[in-house]
């Protein structure tokens, strides 16, 4: 008896399921995650949240104590010209959110908030801590 064996063929694993992809028509999609980098200096904490495709006036930052709250939504718009139909969308629209603690209070008073190139940057001074007292008993 003689045994037959497969010869290898580098470019069938290559272009195995290359050309079969599962395509996702948007259901189930989740919302984006709203990415955000985080820098301190002495006296402010410097954020940055990217917020592509959103309009500065759907954007919102709360700030309690030491708690950053950014909210953002991005709104779909519905021009479709005549004899144009869509057959793919995968952009998202809706609602993201983000919040955060950081490690001292922010003086909501001085913060600082730009929006540049879908960049959100935010300066956030921090309050000055309160220095303990002892105090003399009587």
């Amino acid at each position: 008896m003689s045994n037959l064996t497969k010869r290898y063929d580098p470019f069938d694993e290559l272009f195995r399921g290359f050309f079969v992809r599962p395509v996702d028509f948007g259901q189930g999609r989740e919302a984006p995650e709203l990415r955000v980098d985080v820098k301190e200096n002495d006296n402010a904490y410097e954020v940055h949240a990217e917020l592509p495709g959103v309009n500065k006036e759907d954007i919102h930052v709360d700030i309690d104590g030491a708690v950053v709250a950014i909210s953002a939504e991005r709104k779909q718009e519905k021009e479709i010209k005549e004899g144009e139909r869509v057959l793919r969308t995968e952009r998202y629209f809706g609602k993201v959110s983000r919040s955060f603690q950081l490690a001292q209070e922010i003086d909501e008073n001085q913060t600082v908030a730009r929006y540049n190139n879908g960049v959100l940057e935010l300066t956030l001074p921090k309050k000055t801590a309160v220095q303990a007292r002892r105090i003399t008993i009587q």
